[in-house]
């Protein structure tokens, strides 16, 4: 991994989100898959990011 997090790619995000979702750190994986979303230019692509990491704090009761 680089030390400048400009370099980061999508994938080295999305690579985090599932590490840490694997540790059972939902919310640093909702926030890593974030940006991941927030860099890639296909709207669908992006929601897509977004429903495999859900906010753990938001009640969808």
């Amino acid at each position: 991994m680089t030390n400048d997090p400009a370099d980061l790619t999508v994938a080295d995000y999305l690579d985090e989100a599932r590490d840490m979702a694997s540790a059972g750190r939902l919310f640093l994986a909702h926030l890593l898959a974030e940006e991941a979303a927030r860099r890639v230019n296909d709207p669908a692509t992006a929601r897509n990011i977004r429903a495999q990491y859900p906010d753990p704090t938001t009640d969808r009761s």
